[in-house]
């Protein structure tokens, strides 16, 4: 197996969102295959894991892929996911560029849905602020699926 190239790991979680059981497929780097670490490389859309965490992934033979087990270390990444509620009020291509303007990374799901990655050198406050504002006026809900404990810090 070719250790530069991204392989796709399954993740299995319970979703708070869907009150269901799910899966998500994620990019990751192989860090060490004998140990079977390996680095997730994107956003997660929905899965509660964050951008470089470091996880523990086997084969699965019922999955027939590369299945996440525990994680190993975290990467000190926030992930927030963000729904567009009120699409006259703001487009979401608006909204991403102001987020963006503050430091965030943010991979788009769709038009009305977006993930946006905190790194650990960023301050959250700043983006938690213009979050809970847009929320406040019901342009948009978010949630923090993965926040890290200094990004909370930031924000109590």
């Amino acid at each position: 197996m070719n250790e530069d190239k991204p392989i796709k790991v399954l993740f299995a979680f319970h979703s708070d969102a869907l009150e269901e059981w799910t899966i998500e497929t994620l990019w990751c780097e192989t860090v060490d295959q004998e140990k079977g670490h390996y680095k997730i490389e994107n956003i997660p859309f929905y899965a509660p894991f964050a951008y470089n965490d470091l996880v523990f992934a086997e084969y699965d033979e019922n999955e027939g892929m590369l299945t996440y087990r525990e994680t190993v270390a975290f990467s000190g990444h926030s992930t927030i996911q963000v729904v567009l509620m009120d699409k006259e009020a703001s487009s979401t291509n608006e909204i991403i560029t102001m987020l963006e303007a503050l430091g965030a990374e943010i991979e788009k799901f769709s038009d009305g849905y977006f993930v946006i990655d905190i790194s650990p050198s960023l301050n959250y406050k700043p983006i938690n602020d213009k979050l809970k504002n847009l929320a406040e006026k019901e342009i948009i809900d978010y949630a923090e699926s993965c926040l890290d404990d200094q990004h909370q810090f930031q924000i109590t």
